[in-house]
């Protein structure tokens, strides 16, 4: 590498305005690269709360013949028992099913 021509010149210094290295009015650089940064790894959670909210919903749509149908049948058949239970323990219930026991 070269010496910059900052470094060649000997006299009085210029006011540093930037700590000395990217002082106003200092020559064009050459041969600096410049790396981007795509939007995603900029910003990895953009638009994913409304999108989770769509998919969400088209997921549930799309499966809910599979979990709701034996969710009914289950509550159905968990009222039936409950009914069936407070029947067999009260009054009428014991006297229509106590010779059986």
């Amino acid at each position: 590498m070269h010496p910059t021509a900052r470094l060649l010149v000997s006299g009085p210094k210029k006011p540093e305005y930037m700590g000395g290295w990217g002082e106003l009015g200092s020559p064009p650089q050459r041969g600096i690269v410049h790396y981007g940064i795509s939007q995603n790894r900029l910003n990895p959670f953009a638009g994913s709360t409304n999108a989770a909210i769509f998919n969400s919903f088209r997921r549930t749509r799309n499966q809910i013949i599979y979990w709701a149908v034996p969710l009914l049948v289950g509550y159905e058949l968990m009222q039936w028992a409950i009914e069936r239970n407070e029947y067999l323990n009260s009054k009428p219930g014991r006297a229509e099913y106590a010779d059986s026991e």
